[in-house]
């Protein structure tokens, strides 16, 4: 800072770095002024990243702190800016991921009396920052809101936030708090404690473990860090490993027990071994489609999660044990005992050589004009050892969970539990970013990149060229449809695919991109895809890879249970425009009815 008092955002500013915060995500208004003022005084440090939308700049703050394990932090003025923001933090809150929010408020004389853009961002944001919600009032307060807001963001794994009228960002800061009543002597830290259960809790589990004979481990985000031990436990166990959503990155999907994704998104080998076995082990993840989990009486289980409130939630635990992944494993491996009994493990390894044989030949089908799958099928062959994927939620997320096979050192990431449309772009931008040397790729329908992705392309052509490696790869499928809904409607309530709600407008995705300067490639037959990636991949600049999809191609369970196969039979016979198209990949994909 030069020349003039120092501020409070001046202040604000200072405590960031304390806390190593290197970017800041964001848009300007004028609640936020004093703030950027203040990174104008400070050179820019933190960096304000221009976000180009506010539901951006969260999603990215949410990214970044998935990507790097560190807080993000993301800022935004007074009334629709804040609001904006909400989406974000909600994807933050419910994939349990440490965000700090730096919310402008309009001036504190104003408030109260219906002034343009007052909002009472209190109560608006109380349960999406239901952990920490702070309000400055007085200059005093500054270090412990801050301090309170990162240190709870860290402990609780959550978004918090911070709401600063403009007049108080700019007031003189304090240089000194007198050691009076009321005045709060805060400081900068937090080191994460170990969370380990009690030796008799750890026996117990281990002695349900061993028992069991056909043994089953689903991981999910929370053993993210945990890949070695979830290894070890496996070997040990003679188990296969199924991953939720969030957890992919677990383990590697090279390894031949690891069955992949489970659930409606799922691999036939994973929602197979949730069928037969007679042990379940459930590793940080909250996987909510209890239909995919063996029936209730089927298993024994032990559950390992950080919070006692996600324990016993899915599946009754016969032991629940509070606990990190990783400081758990490694206490209960010397415990358990290396299964002698091999026959459940070949068989697990033959079914997930099967899947991966099914995969590739469903990706083989021929489509109209083009396969989806495919496009992933071709993408995985080719992705580096340290690639970042995120996706979008819908058809761009089944894909994922069932067409990529993931290796050591990857990294992928959704919006898992909020599963909000408009995240892919955002996601990938943020990976970027902050590892500005390594491939990002992200995988987006066409309806969430008309929503939203379309507006972060522009955020991506103002930054790319400060970036080691230029190549960012954005895969639309345009399909024409707002397809994984679609699918719903048929499979879940019976109906047609109803044009009005799901038609969407034949968007040039990838010209758009050339608009912008950057490459933009289109493939509509199969014979260009392996091409198409290969330009995409050596490009020297960032590239909209626009695949011109065909929407019938199914986004099902390899098995349909009969009242999922009855529901689609009725809206296929009710008129279903696509009837013929969906019967026909229906056949191809081999989508049978389980028995």
């Amino acid at each position: 800072m030069t020349g003039g008092p120092k501020l409070v955002a001046d202040a604000l500013v200072e405590r960031l770095r304390g806390w190593h915060v290197e970017k800041l995500y964001g848009y300007a208004g004028d609640g936020i002024n004093g703030l950027l003022g203040a990174l104008g005084r400070a050179g820019n440090r933190p960096e304000f990243i221009h976000a180009v939308h506010e539901e951006l700049a969260s999603f990215m703050a949410t990214a970044h702190a998935k990507f790097t394990g560190e807080v993000g932090v993301c800022t935004a003025t007074s009334g629709p800016g804040a609001i904006h923001l909400l989406n974000g933090l909600y994807d933050a809150k419910l994939d349990h991921q440490p965000v700090v929010a730096i919310l402008g408020q309009q001036p504190g004389v104003a408030l109260g009396s219906g002034y343009l853009q007052e909002v009472d961002l209190a109560v608006l944001f109380k349960d999406v920052a239901s952990d920490f919600l702070g309000v400055m009032t007085h200059p005093a307060q500054l270090h412990h809101l801050v301090d309170r807001a990162f240190r709870v963001a860290l402990e609780r794994r959550a978004p918090t936030a911070i709401i600063i009228p403009q007049s108080v960002q700019e007031l003189p800061a304090p240089e000194g708090l007198p050691h009076e009543h009321g005045f709060q002597h805060s400081g900068i830290g937090y080191s994460a404690p170990r969370i380990l259960p009690r030796e008799e809790d750890l026996r117990r589990a281990a002695e349900v473990l061993n028992a069991g004979k056909r043994v089953a481990l689903l991981v999910g985000a929370g053993a993210l860090q945990a890949t070695d031990e979830v290894i070890a436990v496996a070997e040990t166990l003679g188990a296969g490993v199924a991953k939720a959503l969030l957890g992919k990155a677990a383990v590697p999907d090279d390894l031949p027990f690891v069955t992949g994704s489970v659930g409606w998104l799922g691999t036939a080998a994973s929602n197979w071994m949730m069928q037969e076995c007679d042990t379940l082990l459930m590793v940080g993840s909250s996987f909510p489609y209890t239909e995919y989990l063996p029936r209730e009486g089927q298993a024994r289980g032990v559950q390992i999660d950080r919070e006692a409130k996600t324990l016993s939630l899915r599946y009754p635990m016969e032991v629940p044990l509070v606990g990190d992944s990783t400081e758990t494993l490694h206490a209960l491996l010397p415990l358990l005992e290396r299964k002698t009994n091999t026959s459940w493990r070949q068989e697990t390894e033959a079914r997930v050589a099967a899947w991966w044989e099914e995969a590739e030949r469903r990706a083989a089908q021929p489509a109209q004009p083009l396969n989806p799958q495919l496009v992933v099928s071709e993408l995985s062959k080719r992705l580096p050892d340290d690639a970042i994927l995120s996706g979008d939620s819908g058809t761009a997320a089944v894909w994922i969970a069932r067409n990529v096979r993931l290796r050591r050192g990857m990294k992928v990431s959704l919006s898992g539990g909020l599963a909000s449309m408009g995240s892919g772009v955002p996601y990938a931008l943020a990976a970027k970013i902050n590892f500005p040397d390594r491939l990002a790729v992200a995988l987006v329908g066409d309806g969430a990149m008309q929503m939203s992705g379309n507006a972060a392309l522009l955020a991506v052509a103002q930054r790319w060229q400060t970036w080691a490696d230029p190549r960012l790869v954005i895969v639309v499928f345009n399909n024409r449809d707002l397809n994984y809904v679609t699918w719903e409607q048929r499979v879940m309530g019976g109906t047609p695919r109803f044009g009005p709600s799901q038609n969407l407008f034949d968007f040039p995705f990838a010209r758009y991109a050339e608009l912008l300067g950057l490459r933009g490639v289109r493939v509509d037959a199969p014979q260009g895809v392996a091409a198409a990636w290969d330009e995409a991949l050596s490009a020297d600049r960032p590239v909209v890879l626009e695949a011109y999809v065909d929407a019938n191609v199914p986004t099902l369970p390899a098995e349909l249970r009969p009242g999922q196969r009855d529901h689609l039979e009725q809206a296929l016979g009710q008129g279903d425009p696509d009837a013929v198209g969906v019967r026909e990949q229906l056949i191809l994909q081999g989508v049978t009815e389980k028995t």
